[in-house]
């Protein structure tokens, strides 16, 4: 699937031609350099390297750098590998938002905000048992666990407590409402996984 590395700015609503109010993701899609051409006969398989969002040198590696000289630019902060591009690009041209047209869909992939350590009832979405008669510090408790001396042990995969988001998600099927090319900006209906200024994949 070709596709492009975006930063997603932010969320806002539009109204469709029908006056319906649309909930929209603003992405800041492209451009991305060709960093990298791979090809059956070298690499046994065909993909284009994109990289987007400049890096300072200072923070940039040797090997991050003398990769971005070869491709006639400057070091990117995210490379991404994409198939589905054919034969038309070449080292060191930049594909834009343009690639994208209003109206089709699209698979936006992220990063999931990290919302840290957190119980059963917020984790798995547990009711918690009730509030009253009697019970005691037990409200949002994950309950029992396991049987009794067999099995001995608690599975594998059991719900509990633990850390909570901080995971790649992928939300497939976005339509796209707009497309900006002066601006770089991609508006995709509904919402797509990261905080504010997060990288996201967006593929076709």
């Amino acid at each position: 699937m070709s596709g492009l590395i975006g930063k997603k700015i932010g969320m806002t609503s539009i109204f469709d031609e029908n006056g319906k109010n649309i909930p929209c993701t603003v992405i800041e899609a492209g451009p991305c350099i060709v960093t990298q051409v791979r090809t059956k006969e070298v690499d046994g398989y065909s993909a284009l390297q994109l990289g987007f969002d400049d890096k300072t040198e200072k923070s940039a590696t040797k090997a991050e750098a003398g990769h971005a000289k070869k491709a006639g630019t400057s070091v990117k902060r995210k490379v991404v590998e994409f198939q589905g591009f054919g034969e038309d690009y070449k080292l060191g041209d930049a594909i834009t938002v343009e690639h994208f047209i209003e109206g089709e869909y699209v698979d936006v992939a992220g990063t999931s905000k990290g919302k840290g350590f957190q119980g059963v009832v917020r984790r798995h979405g547990f009711g918690g048992s009730e509030m009253t008669h009697g019970q005691q510090s037990m409200g949002r408790a994950p309950g029992s666990v396991g049987a009794a001396s067999y099995p001995g042990r608690v599975f594998k995969g059991k719900k509990m407590a633990g850390r909570m988001g901080g995971e790649r998600v992928n939300v497939e099927n976005l339509r796209v409402y707009k497309v900006v090319p002066e601006k770089n900006l991609l508006v995709v209906k509904g919402c797509v996984p990261g905080h504010k200024n997060s990288y996201v994949i967006i593929q076709k």
